[in-house]
């Protein structure tokens, strides 16, 4: 049952299948109750609302008796880390780069589970990670992968490119033995992260992450973070890229995921001047379009001051009149960026720059 179940799974396109019994060690539970408790879960209320639920499989679905955990690659074709140099342009998250990922893996649980429940006459429910469950404990258990010291998932076949679906199921199916920690003495995630909200190994704490901060909160981005985003707008590869294990990764081939050309480091400066509609045409079918236009011409404001270019001045002062509060706060913190940028280059012309007058007296004296 296992060996066909694998068979279709890797027909459909998927990249990684494993079997994991509907139960979480008690530990998993324990850890996800700390992270509320100490409140590192910021505006994400919703994981503080279902934590009985997201404690294991069968609290979810009590008739649930095995987790069949499904991975599909989405690696990326360079290293994230080389478009933190081009700080006039937009750097998304590989992830969000092309088709909503939450549609592309519904779509091929949906047919799988689908031949499941007809093939073995048994009841499944599928998931994706909008639905209360610990996607990355579950893949472990199923040797999928293990979650790192940055809390991810890292697979010694795919590295750190694998989006997770489930298919829960009556079935009661052999599991596969759980992946072990691989990650050594390596820190290169800890020491990598622009804002150290990896504060311990294995310990994250989302109010102070980018791509917590570019995509969940809602309100002005903390002061104290502003500068360490750099030109990051939706969400951060830093901890992912550096991860070792990547040596091991293999490029995306899942062309419904395949990255939007226009993607790939857009202008700031375009960015900047969309409206709501024009937000929500450019994002159609992108999971970038789910933050709303404010949220994320918030984060192009801010990867603008960061920039220091000159050249947004007028852009970023329309802003000034925008209609919503969260854009016009960004715009002010922008503009200050930018005119202090300029002052800076003001001075260092006149420092190195002749007196005109002294050089039109040397050039009369000719």
């Amino acid at each position: 049952m296992k060996a066909a179940i694998r068979a279709k799974a890797l027909a459909l396109g998927f990249s990684a299948i494993g079997f994991a019994p509907a139960r979480l060690v008690p530990e998993a539970g324990a850890r996800l109750k700390e992270f509320i408790a100490h409140g590192k879960h910021g505006d994400m209320g919703w994981l503080a609302e279902r934590t009985e639920q997201r404690r294991s499989p069968d609290a979810l679905w009590p008739q649930a008796k095995s987790v069949i955990v499904l991975g599909l690659n989405y690696g990326p074709d360079h290293n994230p880390l080389e478009n933190l140099r081009a700080t006039d342009k937009a750097n998304i998250s590989v992830y969000a780069r092309g088709r909503d990922y939450h549609d592309v893996l519904k779509k091929k649980l949906r047919v799988l589970a689908r031949w499941i429940a007809e093939t073995y006459t048994t009841e499944v429910k599928l998931f994706v990670d909008t639905a209360p469950v610990m996607e990355k404990p579950l893949a472990q258990s199923a040797g999928l992968g293990w979650q790192g010291k940055h809390t991810n998932l890292v697979s010694r076949d795919f590295g750190s490119w694998l989006f997770l679906g489930e298919i829960f199921t009556a079935l009661e199916l052999e599991p596969d033995n759980a992946e072990r920690d691989h990650c050594g003495a390596c820190t290169a995630c800890l020491d990598i992260c622009p804002t150290q909200a990896i504060t311990a190994p294995y310990q994250l704490d989302a109010r102070r992450c980018i791509s917590y901060l570019t995509i969940e909160h809602k309100g002005p981005i903390p002061r104290g973070f502003r500068k360490a985003m750099g030109n990051r707008i939706y969400g951060c590869d830093d901890c992912l890229s550096v991860c070792p294990w990547n040596k091991f990764a293999q490029l995306g081939h899942e062309a419904e995921l395949a990255p939007r050309p226009e993607n790939h480091l857009p202008d700031l400066l375009e960015l900047a001047q969309l409206d709501d509609t024009a937000f929500r045409v450019r994002f159609s079918g992108s999971p970038i379009k789910r933050i709303g236009r404010d949220r994320f011409i918030r984060n192009v404001l801010i990867a603008l001051g960061n920039s220091g270019n000159v050249e947004a001045t007028a852009p970023v002062a329309k802003l000034l009149e925008d209609p919503s509060p969260l854009v016009r706060g960004a715009a002010i913190w922008a503009l200050s960026q930018i005119n202090s940028q300029r002052f800076t280059q003001e001075q260092h012309r006149a420092a190195h720059e002749p007196d005109p007058a002294v050089v039109a007296e040397w050039r009369s004296d000719l």
